[in-house]
C-alpha cells in the first residue's frame, strides 16, 4: 500500500507545527518569568566572532547577518539588530 504523499508537505506541516509550539513555549516562559519577577533578556549575551566583525568592517551586512544566525541560532530580526549594533560600534570607533 504505497502512499503518494509529497514529503515536502509533511516537512512543511511539521515545521509550522514546531514553530507554533516554540512560540507558545516562549510566551509561557516570558509569562512565568514576569510572574516570578525574574529578569528575562530578550537576547542572550553574545560576543561576535572575528569572522563576523570582519564582515561588518567590509560592509557585507547580509553575510554578517547570516554568520550571526549560524553562530547563535538567532532569528533574522535579532541577527539584523545585532549586526546593526556592531555597525554602530564600528562607526563610533572611527
Amino acid at each position: 500500500m504505497a502512499t503518494d504523499v509529497d514529503p515536502r508537505i509533511d516537512s512543511h506541516d511539521e515545521l509550522v507545527r514546531l514553530r507554533t509550539r516554540v512560540e507558545r513555549l516562549e510566551a509561557q516562559m516570558a509569562f512565568l518569568m514576569r510572574d516570578l519577577g525574574v529578569a528575562y533578556p530578550d537576547r542572550p549575551d553574545w560576543t561576535p566572532s572575528r569572522e563576523t566583525v570582519d564582515l561588518v568592517i567590509k560592509g557585507d551586512t547580509k553575510a554578517a547577518i547570516r554568520q550571526v544566525r549560524e553562530e547563535t541560532g538567532a532569528s533574522l530580526k535579532d541577527a539584523k539588530e545585532l549586526v546593526e549594533s556592531l555597525q554602530q560600534s564600528q562607526k563610533q570607533r572611527r
